[in-house]
């Protein structure tokens, strides 16, 4: 990683930056001179993530804790505001997947799990930094969708709900804080090699239904390629760019 000075003076907030696309776009905020708030539930890799971006003179400070729970999300504002005084970039990347289920097999707990950590949480922290944004006159906010927010074949009903709900709130978000010098926009990544957990029950309709548009997926993505399309977002070059869903899917969405 060699610093550069794109995002010199500036501070991130990336939420699920321990692993995949996380890190990726962690380890490119801070290359480019970014202040970065490493935010995840797994102590270990966010310290890792940390030591990495330290170690070729980036900064950087974790906070670990379950998005699903409003204090984390209400002390990573808090650390963030206390180590650096402002907050210009947020990234709401952590999300779950679920078990691949249509509604009828869809259990409560594991709806409201998912709806929690991917569509809540990107809200909580939303409306969180909002106000210093909003004060500062300035700052760009990527939520991390899915090709499974532009259609519905890709996951099961709880995700799928989920990543559309995220478009939703990119949109009314974008409108609503425009006036106040604040881009918010999204990334919608088809298939990435990261770390994120599928547990599929094979005996559920899901996975027979979905398996029969396995094959407009295309070419795996890296993390880093994901991550480019997020540092874009974030970034001045992109100052014309609100309310943006941008797929990141290899041709996917164009099927």
């Amino acid at each position: 990683m060699t610093l550069t000075s794109r995002f010199s003076g500036k501070t991130a907030i990336v939420t699920g930056a321990g692993s995949g696309i996380g890190r990726a776009t962690a380890l490119a905020l801070a290359s480019g001179g970014a202040s970065v708030v490493v935010a995840d539930i797994d102590p270990l890799r966010a310290k890792a993530v940390v030591a990495e971006i330290e170690a070729t003179d980036g900064v950087a400070v974790e906070v670990v804790g379950d998005l699903a729970e409003e204090e984390v999300v209400e002390e990573i504002v808090r650390r963030t505001l206390g180590e650096y005084s402002r907050i210009d970039i947020l990234v709401n990347n952590a999300g779950i997947m679920d078990s691949m289920c249509g509604p009828q097999e869809t259990s409560s707990s594991e709806w409201d799990r998912v709806m929690r950590v991917n569509v809540t949480a990107p809200f909580l922290l939303t409306r969180a930094v909002a106000p210093a944004m909003i004060a500062a006159g300035r700052g760009s906010i990527v939520n991390v969708g899915s090709e499974a927010g532009l259609r519905g074949s890709c996951a099961g009903t709880a995700y799928t709900t989920s990543k559309h709900a995220i478009v939703g709130l990119t949109k009314s978000s974008a409108i609503m804080l425009r006036p106040y010098g604040v881009r918010v926009n999204c990334v919608a990544p088809g298939g990435t090699i990261t770390n994120i957990q599928v547990t599929i029950d094979p005996d559920t309709q899901g996975p027979a239904v979905l398996g029969a548009f396995r094959g407009n997926v295309g070419r795996m993505a890296e993390a880093e390629e994901v991550a480019s399309a997020i540092v874009y977002l974030a970034s001045d070059e992109a100052s014309a760019l609100t309310g943006v869903i941008l797929p990141a899917d290899s041709g996917w969405s164009a099927i």
